[in-house]
């Protein structure tokens, strides 16, 4: 993997773009072999059930997360656990308010495709597609979500997205909360890339919170794009698949500012400058250092909830990892 050196974060070493290789067949190979085969079937039926039929009736929130954990259910995706900061085992039912609720916006790691199913079936999300470059963002469906894990990572929306603040969707959906993948793409879970502008057009008030999700064993990660057989294959032959939870206490903007130390001007008064464009230059600055400040609050919860580090690689770092790994070998 030396080749893909210049693709590590230089302070830290980490390669969140590598796959994460898989565990030897070994004496396991029979066993893997039959459960693959016996929950192929079902798992496309249950798949193509839900999103071909299920969706489009009218069998409400409850039905519709029925039917996903359903899917998660067939290559034994039971086992999560669970951790809201600040609460006690078992005193979540007495602190809900520490779960994301309906006209919030959930900010999640993402690293495979199980990661929208998952928060589809706890939360009944509106999802969303993260740009590096823009504040807004494009409102997609549960299936897009899911088909974006496997996609080559984009640093512009297409010109016929349809783009919007989030500001707008939480106003125009207050009964549901707001996914964001902040990231743009999928990583191996190893790091946390640097964030895209979305966050940004939260409104001041709005709570952000900040959503890990790993998964042990950690290769049903999808950091490559098109890798559909090998995580069918990962998914359906090993017995089963735990997922790690963690919710971190919910940020705001306005929060976030307030918690900020008042800066300091350093632009010297002179005779040639407009006092007024001295105040018009100090207020951009402090604007900005606030979205800084968020963005950075954000990107450590995620990296303290994932037990990782926040590396300096984004979006472009990947689409040319990926251009270089097309070079070298195919994906399958």
């Amino acid at each position: 993997m030396e080749r893909y050196s210049q693709f590590r974060d230089r302070g830290s070493g980490i390669a969140p773009f590598l796959p994460i290789p898989g565990d030897p067949l070994g004496l396991q190979a029979p066993l893997r072999v039959f459960l693959f085969c016996f929950r192929l079937p079902l798992f496309i039926f249950v798949t193509l059930s839900y999103f071909l039929i299920l969706q489009w009736l009218p069998i409400g929130s409850l039905g519709k997360k029925a039917a996903l954990w359903c899917i998660l259910g067939v290559p034994s995706i039971w086992w999560v656990d669970l951790q809201v900061d600040g609460v006690r085992k078992g005193s979540l039912k007495q602190q809900q308010a520490r779960l994301p609720q309906p006209g919030s916006v959930i900010a999640s790691s993402f690293t495979s495709p199980i990661d929208a199913i998952y928060l589809a079936a706890i939360f009944d999300p509106i999802f969303t597609a993260s740009y590096p470059n823009t504040r807004q963002v494009e409102r997609i469906s549960l299936l897009q979500a899911v088909l974006r894990a496997f996609a080559t990572p984009l640093t512009e929306p297409s010109p016929s997205a349809r783009m919007v603040d989030v500001s707008t969707l939480v106003e125009k959906h207050p009964n549901r909360p707001i996914v964001l993948f902040p990231e743009c793409t999928t990583t191996n879970g190893r790091g946390i890339l640097a964030l895209g502008k979305s966050l940004l057009s939260v409104s001041a008030q709005t709570k952000i919170f900040p959503i890990s999700l790993r998964y042990t064993p950690m290769d049903i990660v999808t950091p490559l794009p098109g890798s559909y057989l090998s995580l069918l294959w990962t998914l359906l032959s090993k017995p089963t698949h735990c997922i790690k939870v963690r919710i971190a206490e919910s940020v705001t903007a306005s929060q976030t500012a307030l918690d900020m130390p008042p800066a300091r001007s350093t632009r010297k008064s002179t005779y040639s400058t407009n006092y007024l464009d001295g105040m018009d230059q100090n207020d951009t600055e402090e604007s900005s250092a606030n979205e800084q400040a968020l963005l950075g609050n954000v990107a450590d919860s995620l990296a303290r909830l994932g037990r990782v580090k926040r590396v300096g690689l984004s979006v472009t770092e990947k689409k040319e990892f990926v251009r270089a790994w097309k070079q070298s070998r195919s994906t399958w």
